[in-house]
């Protein structure tokens, strides 16, 4: 696989683009696409109990920040693991749910802008496209295992990131010579391991040409990086929310942006904080995001450019410099 920064050298380090950020961004829901297809009364019925939670976090956001705290809600749409299915009839159903349902969506998303955005002028993708998701890769640092007898391959090689040491059960032998069982061990314990070992990406021959498939949580991880604002590419935003004005959905998913602003009125797309409301199905997913960005070597120009924005805001918030910190759920029963 080739992986790429996709940030820039030292030496000649470009200007850091400052985005407009909100207090918070707060995801709503998410869904299979075939069953926004398929049973929209569903969605509906989650939306609905999503209403009141949506606007007792904008109080709370209001008692935080001041009377002016910036809050948007976004969803993402599942395209790059389905993405056979009809955009036009799947954001037509999704949106009109929405508002029958009085749950205001102000950006939409495809999680195969997580992969690789493209610069949208005029509407009409532009550029070569932006390997987002080879960009994050390249920023991994794997905790090192003491001591590291090279048996496993790094995570660069293998696509695997764990937080800790890994058992004992694979690992060769010498002929003639027994080893006892060594079981997992999570680096930085209380006093029991709680190991998790996570696939980032494999590799697959398709038409005769090695392809990267990345892994749900990999792009969980990039999309949780675009809501607080923290990749670049040459200095510039990854993505940039391009608004629509009601005009028909294309048919195909590459011919929509990244990041869609369907409310006109929306606070900004990024945020200092991100609040994902989903089912507890996804309570692993979001596990394995955490240990994702917290291995994560991030643009310490962007990191530092937003925890200064933050603080010097109307009403100052404190943001920290780990990643994951600024990171909530409110995982809900059902599917």
């Amino acid at each position: 696989m080739r992986v790429a920064r996709g940030y820039s050298e030292a030496t000649d380090r470009p200007h850091i683009t400052r985005i407009p950020l909100s207090h918070l961004s707060i995801e709503v829901g998410h869904f299979d696409p075939y069953d926004i297809a398929g049973d929209i009364d569903r969605v509906k019925a989650e939306f609905r109990r999503l209403v009141p939670l949506v606007t007792a976090f904008n109080e709370s956001a209001r008692v935080q920040f001041g009377p002016d705290a910036r809050v948007s809600t976004c969803h993402l749409i599942d395209d790059y693991f389905q993405p056979d299915t009809d955009p036009a009839d799947i954001l037509g159903k999704l949106l009109a749910a929405a508002d029958e349902t009085g749950l205001t969506i102000d950006y939409l998303a495809r999680e195969s802008g997580c992969w690789q955005t493209s610069r949208f002028l005029a509407g009409v993708p532009s550029g070569e496209p932006i390997p987002v998701a080879e960009m994050v890769a390249a920023r991994i640092i794997a905790e090192p295992v003491p001591p590291d007898t090279g048996r496993r391959p790094p995570t660069a090689e293998s696509g695997w990131l764990c937080n800790g040491r890994r058992s004992s059960e694979h690992e060769p032998v010498q002929a003639m010579r027994g080893r006892p069982y060594r079981p997992p061990e999570e680096f930085g314990r209380r006093e029991h391991s709680i190991f998790l070992d996570v696939q980032l990406w494999s590799r697959q021959i398709v038409d005769g040409v090695a392809e990267t498939r990345w892994s749900c949580p990999f792009l969980v991880a990039v999309w949780q990086l675009l809501r607080l604002g923290m990749l670049r590419y040459h200095g510039e935003p990854v993505v940039d929310p391009q608004p629509w004005r009601g005009e028909p959905w294309p048919r195909r998913w590459p011919e929509i942006p990244p990041v869609v602003q369907v409310n006109p009125a929306a606070q900004p797309f990024a945020a200092y904080r991100t609040l994902s409301m989903l089912p507890k199905l996804y309570i692993g997913i979001e596990h394995s995001v955490r240990l994702v960005l917290d291995h994560l070597d991030l643009d310490d120009d962007v990191v530092t450019q937003i925890i200064d924005s933050a603080a010097d805001d109307q009403v100052p918030v404190t943001v920290s410099r780990k990643i994951s910190d600024r990171l909530s759920h409110l995982l809900l029963d059902g599917s």
